[in-house]
Parts: C-alpha cells; structure tokens; sequence
C-alpha cells in the first residue's frame, strides 16, 4: 500500500543514546522508522557531543528511515506535510556572528556549573538547575570565559538543528523552560527576571542584551518556519527531500513526553525514564516553597510544571545486564537482549524481596544535583548477612534506578501535596512489559499507565506536535487534539501500588539515603580514569 506522504508528519528526536526518526499518517499512526545509536564523551572535563556527531548522526537516521519507507512501501521520500525535531533539554550551544560555535557543547549531563545554578537561584528566588542553560551562561561569566564577549545567540541541541535548516531562531516553550525562566501567563520569557540578571551582569559591559541572545518562544501549534533549500540538503544529502515544507517548534523530550503520554493536562503527569529520569506534573497552582530540586518548566502549549530531574537511571542497570549477556554467550546460551532483559526483571519481579533483602547500589555514572554529588561512580553494596540472590540484586538495581527521582517526588507529594490523576511512563525501563511500570507505582505511590505508542516515545510526540500544527481545527487546544485525535480508544495498561511493595520500597529508600555517605566516598577516593 503506498503513503500518500503529503499527510505524514515527521519526528526527529536526539536522545542521549539514540537519534530516532518516527513517520507517521494522517492519523499518528507510525508508518516507518529509523534510528542511529550515539554516546556522549567527556573531555577536557565536558560531557559532549561534537558538530560531526550531529549531523553525521542525523544523516544515519534519517537515511534509515528512508530505507524503511523504501522496504515497505517502495518509495522515496521527497515531501512531507510538516517536520518537527526534538532532543534532550537544556544545555549550552553558544555561536558567534558568523554562526560558529564558541566552546564545545556543553550537555545536560554537565554538573560544572554549581556555583552559578546557586547564585543565580539565590538572586532571582527562581530555581535555576545546573543543566539549565543560563546556568552554563553565567558558569562562562563568573569564571570569566573570552569566548562571552563574542556571543551572538545561544541555544538548545533541538534549537540549534532547527535553526540550520530553516534560520529560523525560534525554540518551543517548553524547551525555552530549560533556557530561562518562563512566565506562562504571557508564553515568554520573564521579563522581570531578565530586567534583574541585565542588572546583575551589568558591570561585565558586554556588547549584548540577554533576550537578544536567547530564541523567540513559541507555542505548541505554531508555524516555525520551512525548511529551505540549504536545509533540505543538510537533512537529506541524497538531495530527494524537497524544500518548503513547514516545520513545528522545537522541543524538549520533557515536552514531547508529555506529549507522547497525553500527559498535558492539569493534575496529570508523566515519567522519562531512560539514561536519565525525569518526571512531569502539570500544576493546578504554584507551588508554596521555592525548592532546588523542582524544575519549573511548561507543557507545549504553555501552562506551568513541576519537573523532578534526575541525571542517572537506567545506564548502571543497562551495563549489569550486558554483563549477564557475556556470560550467556560464554555459556552458549541463545538469548537476544529483551529475553535476558525480560528473564532477569521478572525474575527481579516475582522473586526479590520488597526491600531488596538488604542490598545497595548507586547507578551514578555521572553527578546527581538531588543527593549533592557534582561526580558519579557506580557502586554495589551488601551487608554479610543480606539476602544475596539473583533476583536481590537485580530488584535493588531496578530500584536504585528510581532512587533520585523517588526524593524530588516525595517533595512534590508529601511536602507540597500535589495532586496527581494520573502518571504515565514512557522510556526504556518500560521496554519490558510489567516491571518497571509496576516498580515506579511502588516507589512514587501512584498509579502508572503505559499506552501502547509510549514505546516510540519523544520523536512520535514530536511528530504529534508536528500534526497539531497543520491539523488542528479552529481554536482546538492541544489538551483536546490529543484526547480527540490521537488517544481516541488508544490501549493501554494500568497498575496500581501494592502496599508491601510500597512498604518495601519505603525501607529500601532510606537505607539508601543513609548509604549515600558510601557513594561520595567513592567519588573522593575513586579516580575517574576516562
């Protein structure tokens, strides 16, 4: 059957581990794929990724996706009716006028900028996270980087690739959220608050205005311009992709999980949880206490979210189970990934004890802002008495995954008492059906629903928003496109809380709290060899 392609929208997003391209029809449906696998390096102290990791990658997964249309409908791609990009949020890309990149790209995963986060926080009573990009900003001011002076305009990954395909530099709300504070009732940045950090950089006497470096905010539904000729051929060099095709904002995964999870509601939310975590809750009111380890960011249409971050979750538990592949293969035992992945969580699952019989890990690859470590080193422990089992020691894996993200909700819930309708998880730790679904409503105390299109996550919600651009009757909110258009009858699934469970996690949360003492010892006296 052919794709009439002038009704499908595009979704591109870069992850941290993978770029991921998701066709879909008129209907957001996914027709076709492609992927291209990538990891961030640290040098020089920087986690980043260079220019030719970019676009090489980028080329990598948008020919896949060309190959998939090719293998299933014998066609080639030359139009389509709207593309959207998306990747992870925040960040510092910062250019010059010529367009050319100052300083490597600095990446979420960056924990350097401390001081800066916490200043600036104190000064503008707005918690400003390390990741955030006016953080990276005011990190270069403070430690007096040359490169300041010549700033023409800065952005985010997703910011940056949009803005080289149609010049166009605009940047969606809610990856905007992760540059400078927002203020939701006018979709823009917050005057006030850029008026107050003119003020404090004021004696540096740069030749620049803050909001003149920063992208023009727009919201879900907006046209972001088209790409061009030059654009059309940085994305497609096989020179098939025709230009002029109208292109959505860009955005943040935290915006396309939202998305992807029909979470962008009021009272409702949704949890990332891949090589890093994250959890997203639309707030009916401002929360009472300013907190250092709540983001406030936007949904993509503007209204105002309470966002837990944290830098590690599934990588530590990811290395564990290629481990355990190794020793198969040695062992001649025929088992592709998501059988191991499937056989050691429901093992985890069935088998563990619900506080992980005394066991203790900590998947820190990198520093973790919540429990106060600039620096990560992944570290297992057991008592001589604990239970050490196979399922043991995969459940607490499972668990300490969640460890981070478990004590920023416990603000939101406990301390703050927001309300929460519903939480939906997308990611990688929900690859395996079951499990981590189950393992996230014991540690957040909630009920999680997975639906069936969470699998293709952030780049299928960016070509969702893609749709809502070119689709959206008049007036049609976003809240409703979604619930009328895409989620209509969609399958899903539910779990809810089990006590013991809850209990268990509860017991194994504070032993991990009381061993953090562990973990930052290893940071002291465990050099970093990389």
């Amino acid at each position: 059957m052919a794709l009439d392609l002038a009704k499908c929208a595009l979704g591109i997003e870069f992850g941290s581990t993978r770029i991921k391209a998701v066709l879909v029809d008129e209907k957001c449906a996914v027709v076709a794929t492609g992927s291209h696998e990538w990891e961030n390096r640290l040098e020089n102290g920087i986690w980043t990724y260079s220019l030719d990791d970019i676009w090489s990658g980028l080329h990598s997964c948008y020919a896949s996706l060309q190959e998939d249309v090719k293998k299933r409908y014998g066609q080639e791609i030359t139009t389509l009716k709207a593309i959207g990009f998306s990747a992870m949020m925040h960040g510092y890309l910062a250019f010059n006028k010529a367009g050319d990149l100052l300083v490597p790209f600095r990446t979420w995963r960056n924990s350097n900028t401390h001081e800066a986060s916490a200043k600036l926080t104190d000064y503008l009573q707005f918690n400003i996270p390390e990741r955030w990009s006016i953080a990276h900003l005011y990190h270069c001011i403070i430690n007096h980087e040359p490169h300041v002076k010549d700033l023409d305009f800065f952005t985010t990954l997703a910011g940056y690739i949009h803005t080289k395909l149609t010049g166009k530099r605009v940047l969606g709300i809610g990856d905007a959220a992760g540059m400078f504070p927002i203020d939701s009732t006018k979709l823009d940045y917050d005057q006030a608050l850029l008026d107050k950090f003119s003020a404090l950089i004021a004696d540096e006497k740069f030749p620049w205005q803050i909001r003149d470096l920063l992208p023009e905010v727009l919201v879900a539904g907006q046209n972001a311009g088209t790409l061009t000729a030059e654009g059309a051929k940085l994305l497609d060099p096989s020179g098939k992709l025709q230009a002029g095709i109208p292109l959505c904002p860009p955005e943040g995964d935290a915006g396309t999980g939202m998305v992807a999870t029909n979470a962008v509601a009021v009272r409702t939310g949704n949890v990332s949880a891949g090589t890093s975590i994250f959890a997203m809750i639309v707030l009916e009111k401002a929360l009472a206490k300013l907190h250092r380890e709540i983001d406030m960011v936007t949904t993509p249409d503007g209204l105002p979210v309470a966002m837990v971050h944290a830098n590690n979750c599934t990588s530590d538990l990811n290395a564990w189970v290629e481990l355990f592949a190794e020793f198969a293969q040695k062992a001649g035992a025929k088992l592709d990934t998501n059988e191991l992945f499937a056989l050691l969580y429901n093992n985890a699952l069935e088998n563990g004890d619900p506080d992980c019989g005394g066991l203790m890990s900590y998947g820190y690859f990198s520093g973790e802002f919540i429990t106060g470590l600039e620096e990560g080193r992944p570290l297992f422990m057991r008592t001589p008495h604990a239970k050490f089992t196979l399922a043991n020691f995969m459940r607490t894996h499972l668990y300490s995954s969640l460890g981070a993200i478990k004590i920023g909700m416990d603000i939101l819930v406990k301390d703050e008492h927001v309300k929460i309708d519903r939480l939906l998880g997308h990611g990688g730790l929900f690859k395996t059906k079951v499990v981590g679904q189950q393992f996230m409503a014991d540690a957040i105390d909630v009920p999680v629903s997975v639906m069936a299109t969470a699998g293709e996550g952030g780049p299928w919600g960016e070509a969702v928003l893609a749709t809502y651009m070119t689709d959206k009757a008049e007036g049609e909110t976003l809240p409703e496109f979604l619930n009328n258009k895409v989620f209509a009858g969609a399958e899903g699934s539910t779990l809810s809380p089990i006590p013991a469970n809850v209990a268990g996690y509860n017991t194994f949360i504070e032993r991990y709290k009381d061993g953090l003492a562990a973990e930052k010892a290893a940071v002291a006296s465990l050099k970093d060899e990389a």
